[in-house]
């Protein structure tokens, strides 16, 4: 207790004497015992009332003393088997274990990886892919107080993720890579990325691009060769050397028949090569005889214009028409779709072709909209009010079930301009986006669908959409999202077929079985999305050996099921919803790729940047004597004495109160007793 604490007390002591002094002795005549018990009970009552203003507290120290985690991290990805035997890095940890130095120093922790992070005192080479950034920067998170250490057993070869040689971890974690595997850097020629269109149309030539690298000192001579289902079509020679270790083989190919063409790229071997898993790469490409004719008419020129285009035609099955709004009706027949943007009394003749053949449209309005001409013009929806134009932030309706959104989301979208007012919608409709005003969310929509029989119609009450194809490329370093989200929203209005109340989205041709995943929507009668329906797929092998039979787990707005765990080949599988007459069928094919089999040296000289920037060192996994000695003597790991302190109230103000009430009602009964009062 501080000493100012019990000053208090005593002068809480001697000013309730002091009170209660003063009532009943100080010039009071009176004699007997009846008032020292009185005093008393006053000196009670008024000490404890001081005693809970003061509120003395007592304080204790405990002392305890922290360790620094030292944290084992193993790669359990396939390229470990290969390198090294679990047997050796299980020595290897129980060495580490056991030492009693470095557990006198440290708290010990064991994780494994591969495509993600899991804690685990178990090794097992078994994962398909290698992402080191992603284990570092979970366990920075992890570990974010006192002193941690990891010890990194890996061959330093990343699949997947961010380069982990750039990642930025905690000034408080120190990383020690232990290099498993061969270190000796083979010559060695191998197949790089494929860049092949995602569908081709019959009879047109789509291009195939790839690399070829060489690793080595010396110079090289090998033979490119593509074919497609086995058929040779491009054959080239090339020459590398130490100076000219890549390649770019570039060639078109006519497509001849429909359906999935698989397309495989070989190098012919060198004559001293160890690796060969990675002569060869596959890949594939769906030949269809179909497409689909955007126009997009618009009396003006305007950034959302190019960034539509780039977003529709980014699917091989469509193309966009540019016209102006006094396009001729041969024009317009042509077209699939028509888009109006920001029409005025120039479109009249594009709305009288609308309203006499009933085709779909999607109409985009902004701040050079002719209102006046568009409310008369057609009777889908109308605005009137002030029309006064605003920055309108978006509002996704996570309700929305007319097609599917997939991972398209606008949280961070920036705004578009429009024009405030009363909007009113005329048909049938489903509001996609709601509009969001200074922080207020407003119940107008600002992306609606309508339907109208069998004429369905999209209207986006704003301008500057090529923003939004922008912050999904900053987000996700790619424009996937927003043009998958277009892409949906052209298959929904190019149809003009009964919609499907179970819709599948999923790849023909996976590259990987990591990457293999089926994704389904489920709609009620009243094409609600439906959250608590039952729907299983039943994967059967094309061969007739394999069958199985796995429910899509619900994820947000639609269901999954992950495919991972099958092997290559080709797939016919059944999505069918329980206790409905509901079901949907189609196939895949899994490519035989490995990523973990492409490299067969441990990248050290990564590793040992990656130690010399979290102020580690390098070590390899036959001779740890020296990292048990850095660990167990190096000042930069001993153990710290801390102190927790711990305040307590001296006595319980429930307890004082209790006797301030007791001493006062008795105090009162007395003197009421004896005719005081």
């Amino acid at each position: 207790m501080e000493l100012s604490t019990v000053l208090l007390i005593v002068l809480a002591v001697a000013a309730a004497l002091s009170l209660a002094y003063y009532q009943y002795f100080y010039k009071n005549p009176g004699r007997g015992s009846l008032k020292f018990i009185l005093a008393a009970l006053r000196f009670i009552t008024l000490f404890c009332g001081l005693l809970l203003l003061i509120n003395p507290k007592l304080v204790s120290k405990d002392y305890f003393i922290e360790k620094a985690n030292l944290i084992l991290l193993v790669d359990n990805s396939s390229s470990m088997e290969d390198t090294s035997s679990i047997n050796q890095i299980s020595q290897a940890l129980e060495q580490i274990k056991q030492n009693n130095a470095i557990n006198e120093r440290f708290t010990l922790h064991q994780y494994g990886f591969g495509n993600s992070i899991t804690a685990t005192d178990s090794i097992r080479f078994d994962e398909g892919n290698t992402d080191i950034s992603n284990a570092l920067s979970t366990l920075n998170d992890v570990f974010v107080n006192g002193n941690n250490s990891v010890i990194l057993f890996s061959d330093g070869n990343q699949t997947l993720g961010r380069d982990y040689e750039y990642i930025n971890l905690n000034e408080n974690i120190t990383v020690i890579p232990v290099v498993v595997g061969d270190t000796t850097q083979y010559e060695d020629i191998s197949v790089g990325l494929i860049n092949v269109n995602k569908y081709a149309f019959l009879r047109n030539s789509f291009p195939i691009e790839t690399s070829i690298r060489y690793q080595g000192k010396s110079s090289a001579n090998s033979t490119v060769s593509i074919s497609i289902n086995g058929n040779r079509v491009h054959q080239e020679r090339i020459n590398l050397s130490a100076d000219n270790n890549s390649r770019t083989i570039q060639t078109l190919v006519k497509a001849q028949s429909v359906g999935v063409k698989t397309i495989k790229i070989e190098v012919s071997p060198l004559e001293n090569e160890r690796n060969l898993t990675n002569n060869s790469k596959e890949t594939a490409i769906e030949v269809i005889d179909e497409k689909t004719n955007v126009a997009i008419i618009a009396d003006m020129l305007h950034p959302d214009i190019g960034a539509l285009k780039k977003s529709i035609e980014s699917n091989e099955q469509r193309s966009v028409t540019l016209l102006k709004p006094n396009a001729i009706q041969s024009d317009l027949e042509e077209a699939g779709l028509i888009i109006l943007y920001q029409p005025n009394r120039n479109f009249r003749n594009v709305y009288e072709f609308l309203g006499n053949t009933g085709a779909n449209y999607f109409t985009i309005t902004g701040t050079k909209t002719d209102w006046n001409f568009v409310n008369a013009a057609q009777k889908s929806f109308t605005i009137s009010g002030s029309r006064q134009s605003e920055d309108i932030l978006p509002i996704l309706n996570n309700t929305f079930g007319l097609f599917g959104l997939g991972e398209f989301a606008v949280d961070d979208f920036p705004p578009l301009l429009g024009l405030l007012g009363d909007i009113q919608l005329h048909k049938e409709s489903e509001n996609l986006m709601f509009q969001q005003l200074q922080g207020i969310g407003l119940d107008k929509p600002l992306f609606a669908i309508l339907t109208e029989e069998n004429v369905k119609e999209a209207v986006l009450f704003g301008e500057n959409v090529w923003r939004w194809r922008a912050q999904v490329y900053r987000n996700e370093q790619n424009f996937g999202k927003f043009d998958d989200f277009i892409g949906n929203l052209m298959v929904y209005l190019g149809s003009n077929n009964q919609r499907n109340r179970l819709e599948l989205d999923y790849e023909l041709v996976f590259d990987n079985a990591s990457m293999a995943k089926i994704r389904a929507s489920y709609f009620d009668e009243s094409y609600q999305f439906d959250a608590n329906a039952n729907i299983s797929v039943k994967i059967e092998g094309k061969d007739g050996d394999f069958s199985r039979v796995t429910p899509l787990l619900l994820k947000g707005n639609f269901y999954e099921v992950d495919l991972s765990n099958l092997g290559p080949g080709s797939y016919n599988f059944t999505v069918t919803v329980q206790n409905e007459n509901l079901s949907r069928s189609g196939s895949f094919r899994i490519l035989d790729f490995n990523p973990e089999k492409q490299l067969i040296s441990a990248n050290y000289k990564k590793m040992d940047r990656l130690a010399s920037k979290n102020n580690g060192q390098l070590h390899f996994l036959d001779n740890l004597k020296a990292l048990q000695s850095e660990l167990s003597s190096s000042d930069k790991f001993l153990p710290v004495q801390k102190s927790r302190e711990n305040v307590v109230s001296l006595i319980d103000f429930r307890i004082l109160l209790g006797i301030v009430v007791l001493s006062l009602a008795t105090e009162w009964f007395i003197r009421k007793y004896n005719g005081l009062i």
